[in-house]
């Protein structure tokens, strides 16, 4: 049993294989950084001139994402997004005014939560804390706790007002989880910084299964990412990115088994609780937040209402894998996912 927090991509490898062919940033060196940040390990991958530019400009992308935390972190009690729960923790409180980070935040997860009919939905917090506590106890939550949980859950219990730009939450006791959405955002907003303030593009971000890809290395058409497989004899699906975002979500490693069923770490916001079968998601979309987001949505969802999903976001791409009792994988590919791909032998 894995109880880590949000970590999706447990296997990826992030592979720039550089050649000799000249280009105008042929001049430029690679360096890595890493920090700790969100509850996972954020890696840092550009090119500069030299090494004291790319450190400024990666702890500059790493306090920008340590920021993001402060703000939208529901393990930090005073994170704004945990005191913004408080305020409607007894009651439904007038509207608050949120900073543009949370706002936005919100705002993407209400347009998922609509297009995919819940399937995605970040008021889930409180079937997560009974979830976070089965995972420990290996035991499922009571019945009659799980009930009072998912009655404040409904992301139409949610009101935004983008004039205002507020938010007001319509049940008390109601508990926002970004968990499945931040660390792409903070991927996007980490490679934003290193573009416009230090004017790095050959760059990429990644937050464990969440990689949000710049312009590729020198003389590459793009970054190289190995999705990990889930079955046994499984071969590595390679994909090449550029200014392009990707968000694996399986059960490789987070999942709990109790009473003889597995269940995986992500959950379905109807039921309350982990899924059940095996299977890995791999989302690929232009921004680390709709990667990340629509990875939980795709996971829930039915496989042709999942593709369906997918296919009418422009530029989004999937690659479904679940595994049958006898453990054989059924593959399943949107249209698009095949010119992300590179064929290996």
């Amino acid at each position: 049993m894995n109880t880590a927090g949000w970590i999706f991509f447990s296997l990826c490898h992030l592979i720039p294989f550089l050649t000799a062919s000249y280009s105008p940033a042929q001049d430029r060196t690679r360096f890595e950084f890493e920090a700790k940040h969100m509850g996972t390990t954020f890696r840092i991958v550009l090119y500069a001139s030299d090494r004291t530019t790319a450190k400024k400009a990666a702890d500059a992308a790493f306090a920008r994402v340590a920021e993001l935390d402060g703000i939208m972190s529901d393990y930090k009690k005073d994170s704004e997004l945990m005191r913004l729960c408080k305020k409607f923790e007894q009651t439904v409180a007038d509207p608050v005014k949120v900073s543009r980070d949370l706002f936005y935040v919100l705002q993407k997860a209400e347009e998922l939560s609509q297009k995919s009919d819940g399937a995605f939905d970040v008021t889930v917090g409180p079937v997560v804390q009974l979830w976070r506590l089965a995972r420990r106890t290996q035991e499922l939550p009571d019945p009659k706790e799980l009930a009072a949980a998912r009655a404040k859950v409904g992301y139409q219990k949610v009101k935004l007002d983008p004039t205002q730009q507020t938010v007001q939450l319509l049940t008390p006791g109601m508990q926002l989880d970004l968990g499945g959405i931040a660390k792409g955002y903070a991927a996007d907003e980490a490679l934003k910084l290193l573009r416009d303030q230090y004017g790095i593009t050959q760059a990429l971000v990644a937050a464990s299964g969440d990689i949000t890809c710049g312009d590729p290395p020198p003389g590459q058409d793009g970054w190289i990412v190995d999705i990990a497989p889930i079955a046994k004899n499984q071969k590595p699906r390679r994909l090449q990115l550029a200014n392009a975002a990707v968000s694996t979500s399986g059960d490789l490693e987070q999942f709990v088994e109790i009473r003889g069923v597995r269940y995986s770490h992500v959950l379905d916001p109807k039921t309350g609780l982990g899924l059940t079968g095996r299977r890995s998601v791999t989302v690929i979309a232009p921004q680390g937040i709709t990667a990340d987001s629509m990875t939980k949505a795709v996971s829930v969802l039915p496989v042709e209402t999942a593709l369906k999903l997918v296919e009418d976001t422009p530029g989004a791409a999937c690659y479904i894998v679940v595994l049958d009792p006898q453990e054989k994988p059924i593959i399943t590919a949107s249209r698009r996912f095949a010119q992300y791909e590179v064929q290996t032998r």
